[in-house]
C-alpha cells in the first residue's frame, strides 16, 4: 500500500480484520503546537533506518487494546492512502510494531465499503517475498 501525500510508495501492509483501527509503525514521535504531531514512518523491518519523516494533524488520541492484551494511548492521524486502485482516507493509530513482520495493518474500518476480505489468498497486490535457503549443517 502507499501513502501519497507522505511521498512512501510502498510498505508491507497485512489486513487484519480483527481490528477496528488501522495500525502505522512510527518511531520518534513529536507533539507539535496546533494539534499537529511529527513522526518517522519505518519503512522495512530488515531496514530499519529507512524512514520517512512526516507531520500530521492529530484526528484523536485513543486507548487500544494490543493483540497480546495489553492497553496502550495512541495517537490517531488521517491519512490518504493507496491500495491498488482504491484511494481514500483513512483513520490510523501510530504504534511501534519493532517486533511485527508489516509495518503497517489495515483494520475494518479502513476496508468497508471498498473491499471483501477473502482469507484463503494472499499477496495478490504483490510478489511474494522471496524465502532465504536454510543452510544445512
Amino acid at each position: 500500500m502507499a501513502f501519497p501525500d507522505w511521498n512512501i510508495a510502498g510498505i508491507e501492509a497485512k489486513v487484519d480484520t480483527g481490528a477496528r483501527t488501522s495500525a502505522l509503525h512510527v518511531d520518534d514521535v513529536q507533539e507539535l503546537p496546533n494539534e499537529r504531531i511529527r513522526f518517522s514512518v519505518v519503512l522495512s523491518r530488515k531496514q530499519p533506518a529507512k524512514k520517512v519523516r512526516v507531520e500530521a494533524d492529530v484526528v484523536r488520541t485513543t486507548r487500544i487494546r494490543s493483540s497480546i492484551g495489553k492497553r496502550q494511548n495512541r495517537y490517531v492521524v488521517g491519512a490518504r492512502i493507496k491500495i491498488g486502485s482504491v484511494t481514500k482516507v483513512i483513520e490510523t493509530s501510530l504504534v511501534s510494531r519493532n517486533n511485527m513482520t508489516c509495518r503497517m495493518l489495515i483494520g475494518r474500518k479502513a476496508l468497508e465499503g471498498d473491499f471483501l476480505v477473502d482469507a484463503s489468498e494472499r499477496y495478490l497486490l504483490s510478489k511474494r517475498p522471496a524465502r532465504k535457503k536454510k543452510v544445512q549443517p
